[in-house]
């Protein structure tokens, strides 16, 4: 049995709870700084209107209440992506998988996030976050939420069960189970499960057994027939075996699937002959997964490979445990994993929502988004593919996943068999498996090319991946550098060396996300590819300081973190402020995932009281209240989410032109304005300097990402997110769509820009 994915293993039709309001994120209701219903506007087209008078409050604005808390924040975004499994307008099997994203996001928040803050109870620390919370009262608040998402989730999972049974895809329980799915699945389970399984006794002679994180179980209590003697039992569901097995076809040509808990429940007297069974519950441990690392460590790899082992065990942070298990057997699992009331999570459904992608079968297309190709930009095509040809006529921006990642595929492909290359420098923080920029690189080396990759073993969940990539680098005859122990490399930058005629010309790739081709489908991202002779210098000297610590100096267009970034930002606002001061067009915009640096934010409040008008785009983590009388009522925040993941980190400061002006600055960058992007790691921010990149940016996707109105959420002054309002039979204007119908400006090559619409014109 192929895996495609873990999929849902408890009960299949769980109990309802009352729904959200409409338009409002399922985490709304979450305790949060400000007044509980405070309302500035709903509107999300933020390019054609413009900010309110802003909303009076109560609070002393100087105090902690400025800020909207970290986690909550966070909380409320994976209640905005549970909120479009609810959406009319999306296709039931593409509801689906937003349902299973919101149970992996919440996976990953509880053994990274929630971990964080119980270690810090667990060693006394007690120190305030920003919003002015204990640990403890964080904890308090997040537990109240995320029982909430999850009451919501297992709503969420009851309506589109109900539409996937009506839209011919069946999820049938083992009652249900027809003569002809027994006789099928016994020998499924013969064949293909049972020698997999590995049923092991809870008793003295059997201790309770390790769980990793996120490993679902089933739990077993039985009794032996011959003299009623009690056993209890668990099966670990093995990873690589698919959590949905496939059944007979329905009369109609129904699509039946069940649960693998279910087959296992059913032929339970294989792994157990001569027992019955009393009762059974599922259960999922997450587990604190972070990585402690020797400062002095010799060998950062094998110390890796070591914290990396050590992380297997961490301390259950969270036990969800479907309902109706029999006391004795429940009260064994808390005991062996050391786990009180508190930390378990009781569910009348699936355990393992984000296990749900399994049941989205390829065949059943019309269920899905339409199949959407890549661009190829067109002026690649008018060199017959050279891609050095096509970046020496001008600097080239690609959207992706609008324009496809395999150009940044081919150009490194082409550096390695390129005869004229004489260098390559690549950073690497997440990438695939099987990745196809590694082969290039191992490629180029064994041609005998100077390679040198830095790869970040501090890419969390990617440690593993990070470390065999390093190896097959190594053995290929690159060099592999590690970077800093108390940093991590996150900027995405590749440098290809060439000689031209009697000069080495360097051609400079910067993007905004991960050198991923598999990420690159759905998350948008910026590209940007130029031999312009200043930024490629800027690039060779960040590489030197990743490589050789040799601090940067004389920048020209860039700027990295640690040493300058925060600065170097905070000096752009308050430029901004001063041009309000002075009665000139001030505007900032802005697009990122996260906005939670407290200086940052600070300096936003103060650009607002000075006059500038700011809009921001952010699509996860929030601690900025936006819409304040007096205090940040120049300020709009919305969050876009939809059909692709927004990832892309833009900003644009009017200086003194407003927006959009030819005249205005306008960066990409790796970088969210958070703490541990400006202090803990190395981060890039370029300036844009040529002018239909600048315009590409500027007028069509910062613009596009303004107007949205279809995949839009606003913020509101009390940290509630409100859906844009959308009338029925209305079209409201999609950023996504709009980038899948529409050409892109630097890649037009020579059949011209003209057809190429700008939401807003720079001119």
């Amino acid at each position: 049995m192929k895996r495609t994915g873990r999929s849902s293993r408890s009960a299949v039709t769980p109990s309802m709870s009352a729904p959200s309001e409409p338009g409002v994120s399922a985490a709304t209701k979450l305790p949060c700084a400000g007044q509980s219903h405070l309302a500035a506007s709903v509107d999300g087209d933020f390019l054609n209107s413009v900010a309110g008078p802003g909303v009076e409050v109560d609070e002393d604005l100087q105090s902690p209440a400025r800020f909207i808390n970290r986690e909550l924040s966070w909380l409320s975004f994976n209640g905005r992506v549970l909120e479009e499994s609810r959406n009319p307008k999306l296709p039931v099997l593409e509801r689906l998988r937003m349902l299973s994203i919101s149970g992996s996001n919440l996976d990953e928040f509880f053994t990274v996030r929630v971990a964080g803050l119980r270690q810090q109870v667990n060693e006394g620390i007690f120190r305030l976050s920003k919003d002015g919370l204990t640990p403890v009262q964080q904890l308090s608040r997040i537990s109240e939420g995320v029982r909430r998402l999850i009451a919501e989730q297992q709503a969420c999972w009851a309506d589109v069960f109900q539409e996937l049974a009506a839209a011919g895809i069946d999820l049938v329980t083992r009652r249900e189970f027809s003569d002809d799915d027994r006789n099928l699945l016994a020998t499924e389970f013969e064949d293909e499960i049972f020698p997999i399984l590995s049923p092991l006794a809870v008793d003295p002679a059997h201790p309770f057994p390790f769980i990793a994180s996120g490993g679902l179980t089933l739990a077993l209590q039985l009794r032996r027939r011959k003299d009623g003697r009690s056993l209890q039992a668990l099966i670990p569901i093995p990873q690589p075996l698919d959590r949905f097995v496939a059944l007979p076809s329905g009369r109609d040509g129904q699509i039946r699937r069940a649960t693998l808990e279910d087959v296992i429940l059913e032929f339970v007297e294989t792994l157990f002959p001569g027992y019955g069974l009393d009762g059974h519950c599922v259960f999922q441990p997450l587990r604190d997964s972070d990585l402690e690392v020797e400062e002095e460590a010799d060998d950062l790899v094998r110390e890796f490979e070591t914290a990396l082992k050590r992380r297997r065990r961490g301390e259950v942070i969270q036990l969800t445990l479907s309902s109706g298990g029999p006391k004795p057997l429940r009260q064994k699992i808390f005991e062996a994993l050391t786990v009180d009331e508190s930390d378990v999570i009781e569910v009348d459904g699936l355990v393992g929502i984000s296990d749900l992608g399994g049941l989205i079968v390829a065949d059943r297309s019309e269920l899905q988004w339409a199949p959407f190709q890549p661009r190829t930009p067109e002026r690649v095509q008018d060199f017959d593919g050279d891609i050095f040809s096509a970046i020496r006529q001008k600097d080239m921006l690609l959207h992706h996943p609008y324009e496809s990642f395999d150009i940044v595929v081919r150009f490194l492909q082409q550096a390695a068999q390129d005869p004229d290359v004489m260098a390559i420098k690549q950073t690497l923080y997440r990438t695939s498996n099987e990745s196809p920029i590694v082969e290039a690189l191992c490629e180029a080396a064994e041609n005998g090319k100077s390679v040198m990759a830095l790869v970040e073993l501090k890419a969390r969940f990617d440690e593993a991946a990070n470390i065999r990539q390093s190896r097959r680098l190594e053995r290929a005859g690159a060099n592999v550098v590690y970077g800093f122990i108390n940093l991590k490399t996150h900027a995405k930058i590749s440098s290809v060396v060439r000689r031209e005629e009697d000069r080495l010309l360097t051609y400079t790739h910067f993007g905004t996300g991960n050198y991923h081709p598999i990420t690159a489908k759905v998350y948008t991202d910026l590209s940007l590819f130029t031999c312009n002779r200043l930024l490629g210098r800027d690039a060779i000297k960040v590489f030197n300081f990743i490589s050789g610590y040799a601090r940067p100096e004389a920048l020209n267009y860039l700027s990295i973190s640690p040493i300058c970034m925060r600065k170097d930002l905070l000096e752009l606002i308050e430029n901004e402020a001063r041009m309000a001061a002075a009665g000139k067009p001030a505007a900032i915009w802005a697009k990122m995932n996260s906005l939670i640096e407290p200086d940052v934010i600070d300096a936003l409040y103060s650009a607002s009281r000075a006059g500038v008008k700011i809009d921001l785009v952010i699509r996860g983590i929030c601690g900025l209240r936006p819409g304040i009388a007096g205090f940040s009522e120049n300020i709009r925040v919305k969050s876009i989410v939809g059909r692709f993941l927004e990832h892309s980190r833009i900003v644009c400061f009017g200086s003194g032109y407003g927006l959009p002006s030819p005249k205005a600055r306008v960066f990409m960058s790796s970088a969210d304005w958070m703490v541990r992007n400006f202090d803990f790691r190395v981060e890039s921010l370029v300036e844009i300097r040529n002018r239909t990149v600048h315009a590409q940016i500027m007028s069509q996707i910062m613009a596009a990402n303004l107007a949205d109105q279809a995949n839009s959420w606003v913020l509101q002054p009390d940290g509630r997110y409100l859906r844009h309002p959308v009338a029925t039979g209305q079209s409201p204007f999609s950023c996504h769509r709009f980038f899948m119908e529409n050409p892109s400006l630097s890649g037009r090559g020579s059949v011209g820009a003209k057809d190429v619409p700008e939401l807003t014109h720079s001119n």
